[in-house]
């Protein structure tokens, strides 16, 4: 195997297949996430009660709401790149949190509770997902990253983010409290948007740039996640958990790359990851209710990570030398 063959294989779509989004596209057709219409537009649609707008983002709708706030204040800063904000190239947070909640990764693992189940509440998001804990740091932090950035303006009112019943210490809440918690991981996100926002860089913005600076946040917030919530893997299956560690040690080859997630490029790429969780029994590649592309890719994908474990980091180091240069990226 090898990275540009896994890059490649759930990049590029046959003409068949990239002929059918194109049409979805056209229609709106299952190119937003599970109940995108339905989400906050902006600040002021979220609760406001005693000047402040409190959100809560252990619920889907609400958590989808601020990426919904983020895209649709930062639209005019990538009017020149496509139609309608479809090439924001923050489309890629919540298409992925679609499909994670889609499939269920979002729900309680330990079936404790109903959170997260549609004969419970459907709309929770439950603290012991090893998911949605790892998108809490992809959700809520680059949205106060924005806010401290400045991008929605002069609030005229306080933000607060109400925790979650369990591990409240493993979370931050406001500006300040992640400032002083998570400075560094606070100063990625807002230098993107501070990048974006700004009128005097505008004229020369490219949009490498600001993959460049949105992708070193993500992998920012990965990284900080990462072993914080390593105990919650406990709650999947065992396919499950070493996909999880796959999927995030994969991201990092893909941040190098300067990835576009833009929204059609982002479905194009979901296509080849797993409609359901993982469960005992299930053998990659040879998972009989994933399509062969699904196969493959996960089976790439644990490659990666153990070949990566094995040398030490080492290859990850080698391909982000190798992605270093403008010209590099365009072979990789």
């Amino acid at each position: 195997f090898g990275i540009h063959a896994l890059l490649t294989v759930t990049i590029t779509l046959s003409p068949v297949t990239a002929a059918a989004w194109s049409e979805k596209y056209a229609t709106g057709e299952d190119i937003y996430p599970p109940l995108w219409n339905l989400a906050p537009e902006n600040l002021l649609d979220f609760l406001a009660k005693d000047n402040k707008i409190v959100i809560n983002p252990w619920n889907y709708q609400e958590r989808l709401g601020l990426y919904k706030s983020l895209l649709n204040s930062s639209a005019k800063y990538f009017t020149a790149f496509g139609y309608q904000n479809s090439d924001n190239i923050l489309w890629g947070l919540p298409v992925q949190h679609g499909w994670q909640f889609r499939t269920g990764r979002l729900a309680d693992p330990s079936n404790v509770t109903s959170c997260g189940y549609e004969d419970g509440d459907l709309l929770c998001i439950s603290v012991r997902s090893w998911w949605s804990c790892m998108n809490y740091y992809l959700a809520v932090i680059p949205f106060l990253g924005a806010v401290e950035a400045g991008l929605f303006g002069q609030l005229q009112y306080e933000i607060e983010i109400l925790p979650p019943e369990e591990r409240r210490s493993d979370f931050c809440y406001s500006v300040a409290d992640c400032r002083t918690r998570i400075p560094n991981l606070m100063n990625a996100w807002k230098a993107y948007f501070e990048v974006t926002k700004s009128p005097a860089t505008f004229s020369s913005f490219k949009l490498d740039d600001a993959l460049c600076l949105m992708w070193r946040a993500h992998v920012a917030s990965i990284a900080y996640a990462l072993p914080k919530f390593h105990d919650s893997l406990k709650y999947l299956s065992d396919p499950e958990a070493n996909f999880g560690k796959d999927w995030a040690n994969a991201v990092d080859f893909i941040a190098a790359t300067y990835f576009s997630t833009d929204l059609l490029t982002t479905n194009n790429f979901q296509v080849f990851l797993p409609q359901r969780m993982l469960v005992v029994g299930d053998v990659i590649p040879f998972i009989s209710d994933f399509s062969p592309q699904q196969n493959r890719v996960l089976l790439s994908l644990s490659a990666l990570y153990k070949t990566n474990k094995i040398t030490g980091g080492l290859l990850l180091s080698l391909w982000r030398k190798a992605m270093s240069t403008e010209e590099g990226r365009k072979m990789g």
